[in-house]
């Protein structure tokens, strides 16, 4: 990527290659370019993964159509409600959504109402037809690179939770982001004996669709 180069690309980005081009060179202080890096681009952001449930499965036995299927409908009923709690929808790769959030209660219940919203969508639906997501959670500091990605523990912590973790209608959160909503009603936490890598801790919530 660094040696390649980009047609259309925006200042940050730009900023970033710039910085780690430097961090490349012989004898270059990677302490200080590392400082200047997260001086510049690091941020605040509760980071959610989300993921479809058997969704491999489904392509193999239903195939593409039904693949794109599914994929539209998620977004057309999932992307409103993250308008709704003021997430930013970074990108979506296949079945899954990268979205962040200035609040992680915010995030939490965002999460909570996309896995109300698929409920109520799969009452009296075949079991192929129904959608069924797989939320990770995570919160801290992060590098946000432009409007389209982030890095960071939290980022991979989230991502290992949401795609690889959850199962279909779960909600898995690292400890910070246990940390900063404990005290929300109608919300409980179980802590999981797996602890993704970036996290010091990992939590199921515990809610109610009513």
């Amino acid at each position: 990527m660094l040696g390649r180069r980009r047609v259309i690309t925006s200042a940050s980005e730009e900023r970033l290659y710039r910085l780690l081009e430097e961090r490349l060179e012989s004898g270059s202080n990677k302490k200080e370019i590392d400082e200047r890096i997260w001086d510049l681009f690091g941020e605040n952001w509760c980071i959610m993964f989300t993921d479809l449930s058997g969704f491999s499965r489904q392509v193999a036995q239903f195939g593409i159509i039904h693949f794109l299927q599914t994929i539209h409908e998620s977004e057309r009923l999932l992307i409103p409600a993250i308008d709704d709690y003021d997430g930013i929808l970074l990108k979506i790769e296949g079945d899954s959504f990268l979205v962040i959030f200035r609040s992680p209660r915010r995030a939490l219940q965002c999460s909570i109402e996309m896995q109300k919203i698929l409920s109520e969508y799969n009452i009296g639906r075949a079991a192929e037809e129904q959608v069924l997501l797989c939320v990770g959670l995570g919160y801290g500091k992060v590098l946000k690179i432009g409007d389209h990605d982030v890095f960071g523990s939290e980022v991979n912590a989230a991502s290992k939770l949401g795609e690889d973790t959850a199962d279909a209608g779960e909600i898995l959160v690292t400890g910070a982001v246990q940390d900063a909503t404990k005290d929300m009603p109608g919300v409980a936490f179980e802590k999981l004996d797996v602890i993704p890598p970036g996290a010091a801790s990992a939590y199921r919530v515990k809610y109610s669709l009513s």
